[in-house]
């Protein structure tokens, strides 16, 4: 492709990782520093001469202005960069295209230090280089990942060793000092054995885990509606990111709904979200989480309109949406990464996106939407159309129930399951309805108001040895 047909199809794309647009080289140090955050991140293309509503200014002498630009890139980014600069002409104007790849750096503006200057993209904004990203662009460099690092003051003690045992017999494996340093689990250090970072985040005591890995961890949320303003139901999982991949599914199940299509005399029932996709993008996430970041955890937040599944860190340095589309991989965490093949749960190195598509095509779910959010990766899921018709009831779906209410209706699973043991005479508390669902004191209690508020049970005795009944319908 030319030059001429690049720029044209640039021109009809929007700002993004890969592509900013400027008016001209009136300052030069927003370009500059777009094309520092370009090299750090993924690469990608300046263009100038083109307006902030679109409308193709061109540059004026553009020859001279090609060399400004180029004086500027050497005197301005250290290391040396040296981008292609192309003029390009479009509508008679004549257009820059500075063009950059991703270069092992890091790249920083000579002005502001080697520290202060290193800019990386993220979406279609640049942002200063934190800590936490520029110990992750070194790591790069070296080829090291965060969970290969040793935890220099910990020992092989500090890992569960039932933890171990339990994962560990699903693989046929026993997890021997050998086997776990093949795996990275443990590493040497200082002339001895420690845990590296992925072996603690995966099988460390929980004590010792939290303290220093406080946020290697899952939440969970269930909201009333399509934003966050009201919580119906929310668990943070105490354990293990491995154990998470069980705990996880419970949490979903409980909190989307099902829907029964009847066909002939079989009865097919259909989940609101894929199960096999939500797996797969939960065990990715587990894979690719960046367990350096502070403050962030993989989250998993359901709406009444969508599932998100949320893990930090922005994707690999060097790689774009459009290489995750295309079954690139670029491993971020190795150590649990070659765990979660060895219990077979990761396959082929980037093939996941491919299963997660597929998977929702053959269940006759909406594609999920994949999206780079600041330091975080996302994945957006819709409801299975059928579902979403079972449950609105103004859509008359022929062949197709409710099998179970949603949790943003006026009644949802769990009060309905505590209005059954109620009609068959059992005295249930909140306890029970917790225990039951798996449920957080709150949660339950939360559960039980709404259905006294409503007027659909009330309560009878003393406040000690009183219990729940139904509520007559007054006369």
């Amino acid at each position: 492709m030319n030059g001429t047909a690049i720029l044209a199809e640039l021109l009809t794309t929007p700002e993004g990782k890969t592509l900013e647009f400027k008016r001209d080289l009136s300052s030069l140090r927003p370009i500059l520093k777009s094309l520092v955050a370009f090299a750090n991140t993924a690469g990608g293309t300046l263009v100038i001469g083109r307006a902030d509503d679109g409308v193709i200014v061109g540059v004026d002498n553009v020859l001279a202005e090609e060399e400004r630009l180029a004086n500027a890139i050497a005197d301005g980014i250290r290391p040396a960069m040296t981008p292609e600069i192309d003029i390009v002409s479009h509508e008679g104007k004549a257009l820059l295209l500075a063009r950059v790849p991703h270069w092992r750096g890091p790249f920083y503006l000579r002005a502001e230090g080697a520290e202060a200057g290193v800019y990386v993209r993220l979406g279609s904004t640049n942002r200063q280089a934190g800590p936490e990203i520029l110990a992750e662009l070194q790591r790069f460099i070296s080829g090291l990942s965060f969970d290969q690092l040793p935890c220099p003051d910990l020992s092989p003690a500090d890992l569960d060793p039932d933890r171990l045992q339990r994962f560990f017999a699903q693989s046929g494996r026993k997890p021997s000092q050998e086997h776990l340093e093949t795996l990275g689990v443990l590493t040497p250090q200082a002339g001895r054995l420690t845990p590296s970072h992925g072996g603690l985040i995966l099988f460390g005591r929980d004590a010792v885990r939290q303290r220093v890995f406080p946020d290697a961890g899952v939440s969970c949320a269930r909201f009333r509606g399509s934003n966050k303003t009201d919580f119906l139901d929310r668990l943070t999982f105490e354990g293990t990111v491995l154990e998470a991949l069980d705990d996880v599914p419970k949490f979903i199940r409980r909190n989307t709904r099902l829907a029964a299509k009847i066909t002939t005399m079989r009865r097919q029932d259909i989940p609101e979200y894929p199960e096999v996709a939500l797996r797969e993008v939960l065990v990715n996430a587990v894979a690719h989480a960046d367990y350096s970041l502070t403050g962030m955890r993989i989250r998993v937040a359901i709406y009444a309109d969508r599932m998100e599944i949320e893990n930090p860190g922005m994707l690999p340095f060097g790689m774009t949406l459009d290489d995750l589309k295309a079954g690139v991989s670029r491993i971020r965490n190795r150590v649990i990464a070659r765990v979660l093949r060895e219990f077979g749960l990761l396959e082929e190195w980037g093939t996941g996106y491919r299963r997660v598509t597929e998977d929702c095509r053959a269940g006759g779910y909406p594609a999920p939407e994949w999206e780079e959010r600041g330091p975080a990766l996302r994945v957006v899921f819709r409801p299975h159309p059928e579902v979403a018709a079972a449950a609105d009831e103004t859509i008359d779906v022929p062949g197709l129930e409710t099998a179970n209410e949603t949790v943003n209706e006026t009644i949802n699973v769990r009060q309905r399951w505590f209005m059954e043991q109620l009609a068959a005479g059992k005295r249930t508390r909140w306890t029970d309805l917790a225990v039951h669902w798996d449920v957080s004191r709150a949660t339950a209690m939360r559960d039980i108001a709404s259905l006294h508020q409503q007027e659909s049970i009330e309560y009878v005795g003393a406040p000690k040895n009183g219990f729940y009944r139904i509520k007559a319908p007054s006369s």
